[in-house]
């Protein structure tokens, strides 16, 4: 039924998440009004951006930040600057974020923030200038304790040192403001490879429940940004093949295995992997389609769907971006036995250092990074479990388990603190 309305109406990303979290919802038993306060955003903020550039001309882009909720904590979410980064996809990507801290057991509620912009057709000091109008934009509605931003597409460390900064410049230095900062700044060491190492920890956990043997398993990565990269480095490291890995432009495919740690070189320098000896180039859409064990989206959003699931040729699916499954895909998926570890369990990895790093930051104390690892490690393999345990004894899917606990718990703490 969900993939026959999905298809049928042709959703928005946010109408999509909401059936994901309507399936949980109805399972609970939860009582109307608390679904409807469950569903919407608390609050919304659509921004104008006007920036200088380089030559002396004024554009404006459009920024938002959504606040989806905030029962369990101060908000927490990335900002994303992408010319796809409309309210429904920053509403949907704020929904996520509520439900991904509540299953890792985070203090936080879901928040997102982006900018319609193509980050790459700007300069280093437009960028500089579109992150500082913009952070000064939503200034009154972060804080330490009520909004925490967070790098996401298109955005990356120096982006927080901007905003940092910027909102440094109003309300004093302000370390907590932000998270995956430079560790200069106050970041946190081992924050970089955070969502790939979260990745890595959950296919370790996984791989002794669906048999499979990790000097075997056949890896494609589709992403080889900050999280498809280190997602596919850590797996090297641990002894997977993968077999394919792709960015924007395209990719590569070597049944035999990749030697990942000189692809990651050779892509850093020619920004892309054109020349790569020893490989066969592949689109992203012929990627998703090759045979493997493990198939790992880590680039954008909705890259699986209704057309192409059919030919998909894995035997589990780990979602390390952001919602890159359709409703109508994750149904196929469902029927044809492909089980399917949802992102808001797999990519947790980033906001649970992120949470690492605010806390030092408001302890002034700084961790060593094996703690990091190590505390990491723990907690992605409690929220593994949590999920599969879930899942195998009531008979559901890896991502209806993973969203009942997460709006079960935020059922809880709306409950508790008396709003409904």
């Amino acid at each position: 039924m969900v993939a026959t309305v999905a298809s049928k109406r042709g959703l928005t990303p946010y109408e999509e998440v909401n059936l994901f979290f309507d399936q949980a919802a109805e399972r609970l038993k939860l009582p109307d009004g608390m679904r409807e306060m469950l569903r919407r955003p608390w609050r919304e903020l659509r921004v104008q951006v006007p920036v200088r550039m380089d030559d002396g001309n004024v554009k404006v882009f459009t920024g938002y930040r959504v606040q989806h909720n905030a029962a369990r904590g101060p908000y927490k979410g990335g900002v994303r600057y992408h010319p796809l980064a409309d309210l429904e996809e920053v509403r949907a990507l704020a929904s996520l974020m509520t439900w991904k801290t509540a299953l890792m057991d985070l203090p936080y509620g879901g928040s997102k923030g982006g900018v319609q912009v193509d980050p790459a057709l700007l300069s280093n000091s437009e960028l500089n200038r579109l992150t500082r109008r913009y952070t000064n934009a939503i200034q009154h509605l972060i804080a330490p304790n009520r909004d925490i931003p967070a790098p996401d597409l298109g955005t990356n460390a120096q982006t927080m040192a901007w905003m940092m900064d910027a909102y440094g410049a109003i309300h004093g230095y302000t370390p907590a403001i932000v998270t995956g900062k430079p560790v200069e700044l106050g970041g946190s060491l081992g924050r970089d490879a955070a969502t790939g190492r979260g990745v890595s920890c959950i296919l370790e956990q996984a791989a002794k429940d669906f048999g499979l043997d990790l000097s075997k398993t056949r890896v494609v990565v589709q992403g080889f940004g900050n999280v498809g990269s280190w997602t596919a480095r850590l797996l090297h490291e641990m002894g997977c093949r993968i077999v394919a890995v792709s960015d924007v432009q395209g990719g590569v495919r070597n049944a035999r295995g990749l030697d990942i740690p000189t692809l990651f070189e050779h892509h850093r320098r020619a920004g892309g992997f054109e020349g790569f000896p020893g490989t066969e180039a592949v689109t992203n859409e012929e990627l998703l389609e090759l045979e493997c064990d493990v198939l790992i989206p880590a680039a954008i959003d909705n890259v699986i769907t209704g057309r192409n699931a059919p030919r998909i040729k894995t035997r589990l699916l780990l979602e390390a971006a952001n919602h890159p499954t359709t409703p109508e895909a994750d149904a196929i998926f469902n029927d044809r036995g492909i089980p399917v570890l949802p992102d808001i369990l797999c990519n947790a990895g980033g906001v649970t250092v992120s949470y690492f790093e605010w806390t030092q930051n408001l302890q002034e104390f700084k961790w060593e990074e094996e703690r990091v690892n190590t505390e990491l490690r723990k907690m992605m393999t409690r929220a593994y479990q949590s999920v599969y345990q879930r899942a195998t004894a009531e008979g559901i899917t890896y991502r209806q388990a993973a969203f009942e606990i997460g709006v079960q718990r935020v059922a809880r703490a709306v409950e508790l603190r008396g709003f409904v």
